[in-house]
């Protein structure tokens, strides 16, 4: 068995098999989703995703070759701009192709993340000090207000990113996959890695204004560097697909035939955990509360 799997139970057969189990009634439509939405996707990508397939129907057993490698300890550059490359293709997706495949579409992500802000100034807000009360409030609008225009993976943390001998081998967990804001799958490279460079390279374009004012602790120059060095969503980039659709070879790195890796930990909410990482420093305590 695989410990900590918020979601499902997790075990390994014969040393190459990963088998799933949800652990509630309600992950069903996740694991289902994954079935549909991954072997579809894992031709585009240059990094391992799992391709599960359905073994059991009732009750429901998802079953798929382990990726090999372990959770990410430390990135360097080189892994960034794999991880660039990962995020280009994973968010120039047909939108409408992942949304026929079971991914949560635009208006559904819409409605939750209206139904979480109202949670938040319903039982947060009151719980701040005034003069933090207005700032507070303002920033719930500008996350209702976040762009739904991509396909993201939604969860994207040093414990779905997988390497071995130095280099990025998967992507995994999928679980919280939906139309939203490409920026989220940049949240922990811009807030919770090492600096390895004395100057930060610039965000991509479309990215700035809304990490701008994020709170930073440690920088992403490794994986900042390399997500700006390949044009992430630059204009004029060929869509996902582009080239299956027209008949003419689509240019993408080499995809890795050894694909899948058990669920980690992840938010019960399909937009939840990177919401969640935006309000959560209004109600930390202050130094100056302390």
């Amino acid at each position: 068995m695989f410990p900590d799997g918020w979601d499902c139970e997790a075990r390994l057969v014969d040393g190459r098999w990963v088998e799933r189990r949800p652990r509630r009634p309600d992950v069903e439509r996740q694991l289902r989703t994954e079935t549909r939405l991954l072997p579809w996707l894992a031709p585009y990508v240059p990094l391992a995703v799992p391709v599960p397939h359905i073994l059991a129907g009732d009750p429901l057993i998802v079953r798929h070759a382990l990726v090999p490698g372990e959770p990410l300890a430390e990135p360097d550059a080189s892994q960034g701009r794999v991880l660039g490359l990962f995020l280009r293709a994973l968010h120039s997706a047909d939108t409408e192709e992942a949304v026929r495949r079971g991914v949560p579409p635009a208006r559904e992500v819409l409605r939750e993340r209206a139904a979480l802000a109202d949670d938040f100034r319903a039982r947060v807000l009151p719980l701040l000090p005034p003069d933090r009360r207005a700032p507070a409030s303002d920033l719930l609008k500008a996350v209702v207000a976040l762009p739904t225009e991509a396909l993201v993976h939604g969860d994207l943390g040093p414990e779905h990113l997988l390497a071995q001998d130095g280099a990025l081998t998967g992507v995994i967990d999928f679980g919280d996959a939906h139309i939203g804001d490409p920026a989220i799958d940049l949240a922990w490279a811009l807030n919770r890695t090492s600096p390895a460079s004395p100057r930060p390279a610039p965000l991509p374009t479309r990215h700035r204004r809304r990490c701008a004012n994020a709170p930073v602790s440690g920088t992403a120059w490794p994986l900042v560097r390399g997500h700006a060095r390949v044009g992430h969503r630059r204009p004029g980039h060929r869509p996902f697909g582009a080239g299956r659709r027209t008949g003419q070879a689509l240019r993408r790195p080499r995809p890795v035939t050894t694909r899948g890796a058990p669920a980690r930990r992840r938010c019960p909410s399909v937009i939840g955990s990177g919401a969640r990482r935006q309000l959560q420093p209004l109600v930390e305590p202050q130094p100056s509360q302390m």
